[in-house]
C-alpha cells in the first residue's frame, strides 16, 4: 500500500473513532425526565441517565448544582433537593460533549396510576366525557402515558413523554386517573403529575417482580400455582401445534378436492411470565420520586381470590422496596357491582375477591375506594369513573395530605350475636349511618345449617341491628355478598359500606330455603 493510502486510511479510522467516542459520550436522560415533567415537591428527587464511563455530569436546577461521575457501565445519578410546589422551571444536564435543557418543568405532586382495563378506560369514553373534556384545559396537570410492554427482564427506559393536560391529551388518558388528579389539583392548588402505567386484562402476578416470588415465603403457593399453569400451557401448546400441522394437511387436501376447509384449531390462552409487566412498565419508573400509587385491578384475579390475598399485599410491598419507601401510599379500588342480580342469598367469586381487597387494608398506609354502587350489571367496564377518581382523591387527602375528611365508606368493625339478633358496629361511620331507600337491604343470616335467609336490618345510633324470623339462632351474617348485590348502607358522608361476612365458610353457594 502506498504512503498516501496509508495516511488516508489512518485519518479515516481516527475520525471514525472520534465520532464513535463522541456518540458514546453524549449525556442521555430517560424519557420520564423530559420537557413538561412534574418533579415531586420537597423531596430528594433522583435525576439519572447515561454518559461515557467516567464522564462528569452536572445537573443545575433553580441555581443549585449537583454533580456525579458515570460508572464503568456509563450510568450516573444525582439527588436533587426539590423546592415546594411551583414552576415552570428549567433543568439543565451538562456533560463533556453535550448539554440537555429540560423545559417547562413543574414541581408538585406525582402519582403513578396502574392496574387493568378499568384504569385504562379513557376519559373520552366516560359517562361524563363531554363536561369533563370541555374543562380539561389544565396546564398545571401533566400526563405521562406508558405504552404496554411485557418484558422478560427489567427495561431500562420507556417510549413515552410528558404532555400538558388539555382536551386533546386528556381524551385518551385514564378517566379514573384524570378525575383523581383534577380533584387533587383543585384542592391542593399545586401542579399534579400523573404517570399512567396500566394494561387491560392483566393479573397482579404480572405486576409483581420475579424477585419477590423468589424471595417472599408468602408467595410460595402462588409461585407453585404459576408453574402448574405454565406446565399446562406448554402441554396445550404442544398439542395445538400437532393439531395445527394436521389441520394444514387436511385443509390442503380439502382445497385440492374442492371441498370446504375444516375449521382451524384454537390455541391455548397465552400465559405471561411472572413480573413481565413490572419489568416492562414499572421498573423504569422506580427511581422517579412520587407521592404514591393509585390502583384499579382485580377482575382478572377474581377466580383466584384466595391466591390474591397473598399476591396483592406482596405486590404492594414489592413496589415499596423498589421505590425505596416502606410507607409508599397505596390507594386502590374495591371491585364494583357486576353481573345480573339474584333474588336469593348466594356466593360469588367477586364477593370473595372484594373480601380479599378488604383484607389488604391490614397492609400499613393503604386505603380502599369502595365502589359497590357505581358498577354496571351488563358490563365489566362501568362508564361512570368520576366517583371512583373522587373517592381515591378523598383517600389521598386523608392518608397523604392530612386533611380532615371522611375518606371511606363504613367498614364492619365488630359483630355480636345475642338474643337471636346481630349487632354490627362500623369504622368510618363517625357522622352516622343511612339507608339509601325505604329500608336497609343486602343483609342475610344463617344458623348452624348454613342456610342463608334475607334478614331485616335497622339502624340504631351508630350500629345496625339485624334479625331474621327464619333464623332464630344466627351464627353468620353477610352483607352485600354477591357479584351484584342489592345493598344500600352508607355513611352520612355519602360513601357506601363495603360488603362483608362474619363467617369463614368455604366457597360454595349456600343452600337456601325454597321461596314461599
Amino acid at each position: 500500500m502506498c504512503d498516501w493510502m496509508k495516511t488516508t486510511c489512518i485519518s479515516v479510522c481516527l475520525v471514525a473513532a472520534c465520532s464513535a467516542s463522541l456518540a458514546v459520550a453524549e449525556v442521555k436522560l430517560p424519557s420520564v425526565i423530559g420537557d413538561n415533567m412534574v418533579l415531586q415537591q420537597s423531596t430528594q428527587a433522583t435525576i439519572w441517565g447515561q454518559a461515557a464511563a467516567g464522564e462528569g455530569v452536572t445537573v443545575t436546577f433553580e441555581g443549585k448544582k449537583v454533580s456525579a461521575k458515570a460508572d464503568d457501565a456509563g450510568n450516573w445519578s444525582v439527588k436533587l433537593a426539590t423546592p415546594k410546589a411551583g414552576g415552570p422551571y428549567e433543568l439543565t444536564v451538562a456533560g463533556a460533549a453535550n448539554t440537555i435543557v429540560v423545559h417547562n418543568v413543574l414541581v408538585g405532586e406525582v402519582w403513578v396510576c396502574s392496574g387493568q382495563s378499568n384504569m385504562v378506560w379513557p376519559l373520552e369514553a366516560d359517562a361524563n366525557a363531554a363536561t369533563a373534556l370541555a374543562s380539561a384545559n389544565c396546564p398545571k396537570i401533566r400526563l405521562f402515558q406508558v405504552p404496554s410492554n411485557f418484558a422478560d427482564k427489567p427495561a431500562g427506559d420507556l417510549v413515552a413523554r410528558w404532555q400538558v393536560c388539555d382536551p386533546n391529551t386528556a381524551a385518551g388518558f385514564s378517566a379514573v386517573a384524570y378525575y383523581f388528579g383534577r380533584d387533587l389539583h383543585n384542592l391542593l392548588g399545586c401542579p399534579v403529575g400523573l404517570i399512567f402505567s396500566a394494561v387491560g386484562g392483566t393479573k397482579a402476578e404480572w405486576w409483581t417482580s420475579s424477585q419477590a416470588f423468589e424471595t417472599d415465603p408468602n408467595l410460595k403457593e402462588p409461585l407453585e400455582d404459576y408453574h402448574k399453569r405454565a406446565a399446562a400451557f406448554s402441554s396445550e401448546q404442544a398439542a395445538y401445534e400437532k393439531d395445527q400441522a394436521a389441520w394444514k394437511e387436511a385443509a390442503q387436501k380439502a382445497k385440492a378436492e374442492g371441498k370446504e376447509e375444516p375449521k382451524s384449531p384454537r390455541g391455548p390462552r397465552s400465559i405471561h411470565s411472572l413480573g413481565s409487566l413490572f419489568n416492562g412498565m414499572i421498573a423504569p419508573l422506580t427511581r422517579y420520586a412520587i407521592a404514591g400509587v393509585i390502583w384499579y385491578q382485580g377482575e382478572s384475579d377474581a377466580e383466584q381470590w384466595m391466591l390474591y390475598r397473598k399476591v396483592f399485599p406482596a405486590m404492594i410491598s414489592d413496589w415499596r422496596k423498589h421505590w425505596g419507601r416502606k410507607d409508599l401510599p397505596f390507594l386502590y379500588v374495591q371491585l364494583p357491582n357486576y353481573r345480573q342480580r339474584s333474588d336469593r342469598p348466594g356466593d360469588a367469586d367477586w364477593a370473595r375477591q372484594r373480601e380479599s381487597q378488604l383484607m389488604t387494608l391490614a397492609t400499613p398506609n393503604t386505603a380502599m375506594a369502595i365502589t359497590i354502587d357505581v358498577g354496571d350489571p351488563n358490563t365489566i367496564h362501568p362508564t361512570n369513573k368520576q366517583p371512583v377518581g373522587l373517592r381515591l382523591s378523598l383517600a389521598a387527602q386523608k392518608l397523604v395530605y392530612g386533611r380532615d375528611v371522611v375518606y371511606s365508606g363504613p367498614i364492619m368493625d365488630t359483630i355480636k350475636f345475642q338474643a337471636g339478633q346481630a349487632v354490627v358496629t362500623f369504622k368510618h361511620a363517625e357522622n352516622g349511618l343511612v339507608a339509601k331507600g325505604d329500608k336497609l337491604t343486602g343483609f342475610a343470616m344463617a344458623g348452624e345449617n348454613r342456610r342463608f335467609q334475607w334478614a331485616d336490618a335497622v339502624i340504631k345510633g351508630s350500629t345496625v341491628v339485624v334479625t331474621c324470623p327464619k333464623v332464630t339462632e344466627p351464627v353468620s351474617l353477610r352483607y352485600g355478598w354477591a357479584s351484584n348485590p342489592d345493598c344500600n348502607l352508607y355513611n352520612k358522608d355519602g360513601i357506601p359500606a363495603s360488603p362483608f361476612r362474619s363467617d369463614d365458610w368455604p366457597k360454595g353457594r349456600p343452600a337456601t330455603e325454597p321461596a314461599e
